[in-house]
C-alpha cells in the first residue's frame, strides 16, 4: 500500500511541474519518499533542488507538455546558474554505503572480532554523520535507522550470539527471500528479524544525551504464529498433552513457592494502602512511601534507604525525559519534512515536564 502510495504521490508531482507549482510538486516528492523511495522521485526532488524546473518554468520558454516529458523521461538539464544540494557528496556516499551492506558488521565498518568499545566508537561516528538533521541526502533516514539497529544487536550478548549462529530470517525462509528481491534496493530487511524497544532517535540519545544501562535498553521480540502452526498439528493423546503442559505446571508451582520466599520491599514512590506513609529524602526532598511499622521493621541504615528512593527517582524521570524529547524531536523532524509551519510551531511548544523536573534538580 505504502509503495501504490508513493507511486501516485510522483504521479501528482509530475503533474504539478508541467503545471509550473513547483512547490506542490516538491512536498509531494518529499512525501512519496517517505512512504517508499524511489530513484525516480530522488531525481526529480533533486533537479527541483538544483533549480532546474523552476528555471524553466519562470521562464516560460517550455511548453507544459516539454516539462512533464522531462519530468517522466528523467532527462538531465543544464540550469544556469544551477544551485547547490543541501548534501555533499561525502554524505551521499555515506548513505549509498550503508544501503549496499549485507550485515550488521559491514553496516557499522567492524570486523566480527570487534568489542563492545569498538561498535560503539563505529557507532558515534556514523551517528553523527547520518543524524537526518545533518544529513539531507536521499535515504539518510532508513541508513540513520540502519546504524541503529546494527548497534542494538551487535552490543547484547545474547542477541549477537543468537545473529552470528543464525544470520538474516531470509536464510531460513526462501519464499519469503524471493518475495523481498522483487522490490527495491530500499526494500531490504536491516532489521533482520530483531526489533528494539527503542527508535534510533531514543538510541542515539542515549549514545549522546544521557545514561541509561544497556543491558535493559534492548528486549527480544521473536514472533510465532502459533495459530498457524496448530491447524496443521496432528490430535494428541492425554498423556502426550500432559507431558507438552508439564513444564508450564512446574514453572507456574516454582513461581508460587518463590513468592513465599520474597520480602515485601521496604519503600514505594507511589502511595498505597500499605504504603501510606509519607516521607522525604533528605538531599534532594524526593517523596516516598513506607508502611506504618516502618520505624519498627527496617532496621539498616535510612541514608542508604534514601540514597537508592533517589536513584530510582531519577531513573524513571531520566526515562520519561528520554521519551517526551523523542516524541517532541519526532514531531519536529516529521513539520520539516513536509513543511508545515503551523506543525513546526507546535512541535516546539511541546512541554517535556520531566526533562524540565530533572533540570531542576541537578540545579
Amino acid at each position: 500500500m505504502n509503495k501504490e502510495a508513493a507511486e501516485d504521490c510522483v504521479e501528482k508531482a509530475v503533474s504539478y511541474l508541467s503545471e509550473g507549482k513547483i512547490e506542490k510538486a516538491e512536498k509531494l516528492l518529499t512525501k512519496s519518499i517517505t512512504l517508499h523511495p524511489t530513484k525516480r522521485a530522488e531525481e526529480l526532488l533533486e533537479k527541483i533542488k538544483c533549480g532546474v524546473y523552476t528555471k524553466r518554468a519562470s521562464s516560460g520558454n517550455t511548453s507544459d507538455d516539454g516539462v512533464r516529458q522531462r519530468a517522466t523521461a528523467g532527462q538531465s538539464a543544464k540550469p544556469e546558474p544551477a544551485a547547490e544540494p543541501e548534501y555533499s557528496p561525502e554524505q551521499l556516499d555515506a548513505v549509498k554505503r550503508i544501503k549496499k551492506c549485507k550485515d550488521y558488521y559491514e553496516v557499522l565498518g567492524v570486523t566480527k572480532e570487534a568489542t563492545d568499545t569498538d561498535i560503539k566508537k563505529a557507532y558515534k561516528k556514523l551517528a553523527l554523520q547520518l543524524h537526518p538533521d545533518k544529513n539531507k541526502a536521499p535515504g539518510s533516514v532508513e541508513a540513520f535507522k540502519a546504524i541503529g539497529n546494527a548497534v542494538a544487536i551487535l552490543t547484547d550478548a545474547e542477541k549477537r550470539k543468537s545473529y552470528d549462529l543464525y544470520g538474516a530470517d531470509e536464510q531460513h525462509h526462501p519464499a519469503a527471500h524471493t518475495a523481498r528481491r522483487s522490490h527495491a534496493r530500499y526494500e531490504y530487511a536491516y532489521s533482520r528479524g530483531f526489533e528494539t524497544e527503542f527508535t534510533a532517535e531514543e538510541l542515539f540519545n542515549m549514545f549522546f544525551g544521557g545514561n541509561i544501562p544497556t543491558q535493559h535498553v534492548y528486549t527480544r521480540q521473536r514472533r510465532f504464529h502459533r495459530a498457524e502452526q496448530q491447524q496443521y498439528r496432528e490430535p494428541q493423546s492425554g498423556y502426550a498433552a500432559f507431558i507438552n503442559l508439564l513444564p508450564i505446571i512446574l514453572l507456574i508451582g516454582l513461581s508460587m513457592m518463590s513468592s513465599f520466599f520474597i520480602s515485601d520491599p521496604i519503600y514505594s514512590l507511589t502511595p498505597s494502602q500499605k504504603f501510606s506513609v509519607a516521607r522525604k529524602t533528605n538531599q534532594l526532598k524526593i517523596p516516598y512511601y513506607v508502611k506504618d511499622n516502618f520505624h519498627s521493621e527496617y532496621q539498616g541504615s535510612v541514608g542508604r534507604l534514601e540514597a537508592s528512593v533517589e536513584e530510582e527517582y531519577l531513573n524513571n524521570l531520566k526515562h520519561s525525559c528520554y521519551r517526551e524529547r523523542n516524541y517532541k524531536e519526532t514531531m519536529l523532524m516529521k513539520a520539516r519534512n513536509f513543511g508545515d509551519r503551523d506543525l513546526y510551531f507546535k512541535a516546539q511548544n511541546i512541554n517535556t515536564p520531566s526533562c524540565d523536573k530533572l533540570h531542576s534538580l541537578h540545579n
